[in-house]
């Protein structure tokens, strides 16, 4: 005889993991936020900025792929770090229509002053916990995040989008 389906309640959703994960992701946006304000970056914005420093003259495509980021949506957070003149967008000698990208003495220089407010931020996230246990779920949603990544809209490509380049991550 099949089971009986569960009851409709909250606390069925409060415990479901894709609930979990989105509420965690809304705290780690504001703790980001919340540390690093002075600096007025978003936490794709900074992964961006990371991106462009470790692999300069990246195209917006193969950021997307570097960062797991939907290559549409990017293009709007490319625009404001140019906007904020962190990055350079400059044509490709070998295709003028393919924009490469580069941070600016600026943006180099707003990710040196950054780091200790985004690892402070990253400290936050995890403190509540005891240390074996941060251990143990950074090792978990490691697993989880490789294991799904196909499933995801946009999957990590980081590999094949630095292979293009010709640069290792």
């Amino acid at each position: 005889m099949p089971s009986k389906p569960a009851p409709i309640t909250m606390d069925a959703v409060y415990a479901a993991p894709g609930y979990l994960f989105r509420r965690m992701q809304q705290i780690a946006v504001a703790l980001f936020i919340e540390e690093c304000r002075a600096f007025d970056l978003t936490p794709v914005q900074y992964a961006a900025l990371i991106a462009i420093h470790t692999h300069p003259g990246i195209d917006a495509t193969r950021l997307s792929a570097v960062i797991a980021f939907d290559r549409s949506t990017l293009g709007s957070v490319i625009e404001r770090l140019e906007a904020k003149k962190l990055i350079d967008r400059k044509p490709s000698e070998e295709d003028k229509r393919v924009k490469l990208l580069y941070l600016t003495k600026a943006g180099a220089a707003i990710l040196r002053e950054i780091m200790p407010s985004v690892e402070k931020a990253q400290a936050r996230i995890l403190q509540p916990l005891k240390p074996s246990d941060r251990k143990v779920l950074l090792s978990l949603l490691t697993q989880l995040v490789d294991l799904n990544n196909e499933s995801s809209r946009v999957p990590l490509r980081a590999e094949d989008a630095l292979e293009h380049l010709g640069k290792s991550g």
